[in-house]
This record gives C-alpha cells, structure tokens and sequence, in this order.
C-alpha cells in the first residue's frame, strides 16, 4: 500500500487517466526530444510530429487524448492541427505552445479549442502541469517569472529569428541601431 503512495507513475496516472495518448508537434527537432522524453517520463503514450501535415495525419488516424502543439511551423500554422483533432474527438486536452505569443493567435487558439497557451521557454513542468489541471482550476503564477531583460531579449531574438537572421532587417524592424544590435546578440541571454 505504501509503494502505490510513493509510486510517482501512480500518482501521474490519476492526473493523466486511462487515455495516456499525447501528441505534440513542434518543428524544433531538439525540443520535441525532450519534451518527448519528459512526457514519457509522467506517463504519457507519446507521438511526435514535426510539421503540420504529419500532425494533421497523425490527428486524424489516431486523435489523441492529449495534445502539445507549436503553433508556428515550417510548413504552416499549428492552428491547423487544432482543427484536424476537433474533427475527430472533442475531449482532447489542447495546450498551444509557441515563442511567438500575441492576444489575437491566443483568442483563435482557445475558440479553436485549446484548454490552455503557454509561452516559450516553458519547461516540461509546466506542460504537464497544464495538460493536467482540473477543469475551473486557475494556473498560478510562475514562481520565476522572466525578467524585464530577458523579455527584451527574447522578443529580440524572435524578431532576429522571423528575419532570418539578417542583422540590418532586425535593426530595422526593431527601429534598433544595427551596431547597437549587433552587441546585443553577442552577449549571453540575461537570466
């Protein structure tokens, strides 16, 4: 009896229920590893895909209990998949999880039927935790949230990504000058 209390995968099976089936796309090859691996960890059944086409296959020859969508991807937006998993079942626990938050993507993605929108860098913790939380409970607030630095930094890195790595269309976009720029990319991300 004491084992079942002590027993973590016990615990997560509870949390999780008897459908463990999680899918998460996301186009950034390394992360999906890991968040991957965690997931696993907790006691999900999980399925990969690194694009939109093969998320939406995989949503619609097996929809998932839950899922982890990116919602930019190499091949098109990751509100696709959403809709490819509404389709098939209703009850799929949907978190959107992107680095390129905005108030529009998140209101289209909740009508989509996403239960829930976590900005990256968001850890495995927090995934798990928002794939599990009780319907009416409210997500606390982060024990650590970034600080004003690092979202400046962030968004900046997002920009100089969208630009494809071109420091003068950064600068630019950013109204930055490009030298001032340049030195904020050479340094390491504020903590």
């Amino acid at each position: 009896m004491s084992e079942q209390i002590n027993d973590p995968s016990s615990a997560n099976e509870d949390h999780i229920g008897p459908d463990a089936s999680l899918l998460i796309v996301d186009d950034d090859g390394p992360f999906l590893r890991r968040l991957a691996r965690a997931m696993e960890t907790r006691g999900f059944q999980v399925e990969t895909a690194e694009s939109v086409a093969e998320g939406v296959a995989k949503s619609k020859s097996n929809p998932p209990k839950y899922a982890v969508v990116d919602l930019r991807l190499g091949d098109g937006n990751g509100l696709d998949v959403i809709e490819a998993i509404r389709q098939k079942r209703d009850d799929t626990r949907i978190i959107v999880l992107t680095g390129y938050g905005n108030i529009a993507t998140a209101v289209t993605a909740v009508k989509l039927g996403a239960v829930d929108y976590l900005a990256k860098p968001a850890d495995a913790d927090d995934v798990y935790a928002a794939l599990t939380q009780r319907v009416g409970e409210k997500a606390g607030l982060p024990d650590n949230p970034m600080s004003a630095d690092r979202v400046r930094w962030e968004h900046i890195q997002r920009v100089y990504e969208i630009c494809e790595r071109n420091v003068s269309e950064t600068a630019r976009r950013l109204n930055m000058h490009r030298r001032t720029l340049q030195r904020i990319l050479a340094k390491r991300a504020p903590k």
